[in-house]
């Protein structure tokens, strides 16, 4: 028996990867490091902008990177551990994270600012220009 998907309608087409997309964020679970993600007030009618802040501090610049791969937003932050400390107790741990966000068609990112412990990405969606194509239909006799 196969299985049933919002998008298994012959009216949606090309939309499997949107469903792949759903899969994959159903599955992460991680909640480090933890985040904002806020609307920004366009001015004079510009494209809509918003901001992802994530809390990673103790991570510096050179600790993080943020790349986009197809339509996603990939942070990753890495941290090395020294090995000349000695610790009598250790409750903030050097750790790794990667944490993604699906980006919508359209949206671009324009900067990334680290500022006291909180990485900043912003990004904003251009209004597509409305495209309207006429098909030719062709009669075979």
């Amino acid at each position: 028996m196969s299985r049933m998907t919002p998008f298994s309608s012959p009216l949606l087409l090309g939309f499997d990867a949107m469903e792949k997309t759903l899969e994959r964020l159903a599955k992460t679970g991680d909640s480090y490091p933890p985040y904002n993600i806020e609307r920004l007030r366009s001015v004079d009618g510009a494209a809509e902008r918003l901001r992802i802040t994530l809390a990673v501090a103790g991570f510096a610049e050179n600790d993080l990177e943020v790349t986009t791969e197809e339509n996603q937003l990939v942070v990753r932050g890495r941290q090395a551990d020294e090995a000349e400390r000695e610790y009598l107790h250790r409750g903030i741990a050097a750790r790794q994270f990667q944490r993604c966000f699906v980006l919508a068609d359209g949206m671009r990112v324009t900067g990334a600012e680290l500022r006291n412990g909180l990485l900043a990405i912003d990004l904003d969606r251009p209004e597509p220009e409305k495209l309207v194509r006429k098909i030719n239909i062709s009669v075979k006799d």
